[in-house]
């Protein structure tokens, strides 16, 4: 393994990357700043999204790779195309501070943190909006490659998983980590998926 690019332009700290469905293009978003654009290929940057007088917080990809999306620190959230025109945003508390965005696999519904204690399902072209409700802050989350499932890493030390087809439905808790001060997170995987897997404060997973 080497070295192949040093991606500079940032003036603050890189919260998010997003790597393009294709793999050749990645998403990079600094803390309350502006998303780049960069070809995987050269390192070159070919475009910088950004919104007047607002940071941006998050960001990722439409599965079809024709859109970004990202947190907007107003707590909104915004579409874009390739060309860094914005072609729609959902206002009001869309999102917080955190990092985490995503999009499920048909492209119809962007999940994030609206609330500390929330995460919001928005299908965009239905125009419904649907809940999880927490009752501990939410520290972190993850969709499942079927996006049938949300894992949310909570403040207590646990993880909390979620089905998302139709209503929002608490499947199972997990317990186990450690978490005092750190952003941990956790994951899905194996065949189908079929474990779950998370970071731990006291150098265990």
């Amino acid at each position: 393994m080497s070295l192949k690019h040093k991606l500079e332009g940032h003036r603050k700290p890189v919260l998010t990357v997003s790597w393009s469905p294709d793999d050749c293009k990645l998403l990079t978003c600094g803390m309350e700043e502006v998303i780049r654009c960069w070809d995987v290929s050269s390192g070159e940057c070919l475009l910088v999204y950004e919104k007047a007088r607002h940071g941006l917080i998050s960001c990722g990809w439409s599965p079809d790779g024709k859109h970004v999306f990202s947190g907007v620190s107003d707590k909104s959230i915004c579409m874009w195309d390739l060309d860094g025109k914005e072609l729609e945003c959902w206002k009001g508390q869309r999102t917080l501070k955190i990092s985490d965005l995503a999009i499920t696999n048909d492209g119809k519904e962007i999940i994030t943190v609206c609330q500390e204690t929330a995460v919001l399902l928005l299908d965009r072209e239905a125009k419904v909006e649907k809940l999880i409700k927490e009752v501990q802050p939410i520290t972190s989350f993850s969709l499942s490659r079927d996006s049938n499932f949300v894992l949310i890493n909570l403040l207590n030390q646990e993880i909390h998983l979620w089905s998302i087809e139709g209503d929002p439905k608490l499947i199972a808790k997990y317990k186990g980590h450690k978490r005092t001060r750190l952003v941990i997170r956790s994951c899905f995987g194996g065949f189908n998926q079929a474990f779950i897997a998370s970071g731990s404060e006291d150098s265990q997973v």
